[in-house]
């Protein structure tokens, strides 16, 4: 914890508190909101992060994007009008849960570019514990009072059952940012982030299995076409070919 707090006084560590900010309430609540709205639909939509990202490194730190890179973020967005072409029967607001779930996306690419721009000067372990550290402080003693809801806030920790199933995906989420911020660690951020953004899959597969999600073209058509364009925005898929040979 004191090299957490020693980080602050750092730009690095300046950068993954602002990048926190973004990625935890702001991207986090625009997120639970288009699930609430959207159901399974925001998920894929959220995986555009990665396309974000690449723009905003192209914007802020001069990072060019190549043709590839440009080809994957032309798929993304083909694969977001896709999931959106027909909506749901019987789904209010559905719109809107789609914006907040791209709200989400643009946050988590800001917090990614920023991330990236102190990612060589900070341990992964320490970036996360600081990210989640913010993020949790903010979310408690400013979000919470704020829209007044420390009264739920209390009901749903009375809840029992519910409670539990926010306990399990707590946890697997502090499993989910450890395991992805040592892969960008052991084998590159483009791996790992690519990797990472297939959340939208496995998703939409549990929302089917298990919430009883309804399962249409529209949904596994954009859910693929999204994860195949940001899988391609972060890394060219030859270089998995390549370095099997060379292996």
């Amino acid at each position: 914890m004191a090299e957490v707090w020693q980080c602050l006084k750092t730009r690095p560590g300046q950068m993954i508190v602002l990048g926190s900010l973004l990625g935890g309430p702001v991207a986090n609540g625009a997120y639970l909101v288009g699930l609430a709205l959207a159901g399974a639909y925001a998920i894929p939509i959220s995986a555009t992060c990665s396309l974000f990202g690449a723009i905003f490194s192209w914007i802020f730190l001069k990072q060019r994007p190549t043709k590839r890179v440009v080809a994957g973020m032309i798929i993304c967005v083909s694969g977001a009008i896709i999931i959106n072409w027909v909506e749901p029967e019987g789904t209010k607001n559905f719109t809107l849960g789609i914006i907040c779930a791209l709200i989400a996306a643009i946050c988590w690419g800001l917090e990614g570019m920023f991330s990236s721009s102190s990612g060589e000067e900070l341990e992964p372990e320490i970036s996360v514990n600081l990210r989640e550290l913010i993020s949790g402080i903010v979310d408690l003693a400013i979000i919470v009072p704020a829209v007044k809801a420390l009264s739920r806030l209390a009901g749903t920790l009375q809840a029992g059952i519910p409670v539990i199933w926010l306990l399990v995906a707590g946890l697997s989420a502090a499993v989910s940012f450890l395991t992805w911020y040592k892969s960008n660690a052991l084998v590159g951020c483009a791996i790992g982030m690519s990797l990472n953004v297939t959340y939208a899959f496995w998703g939409v597969l549990f929302c089917v299995l298990f919430l009883g999600q309804e399962l249409t073209v529209t949904i596994v058509a954009g859910s693929i076409i999204i994860v195949l364009g940001a899988v391609l925005v972060t890394m060219n898929p030859l270089d998995l070919f390549r370095k099997n040979q060379s292996a």
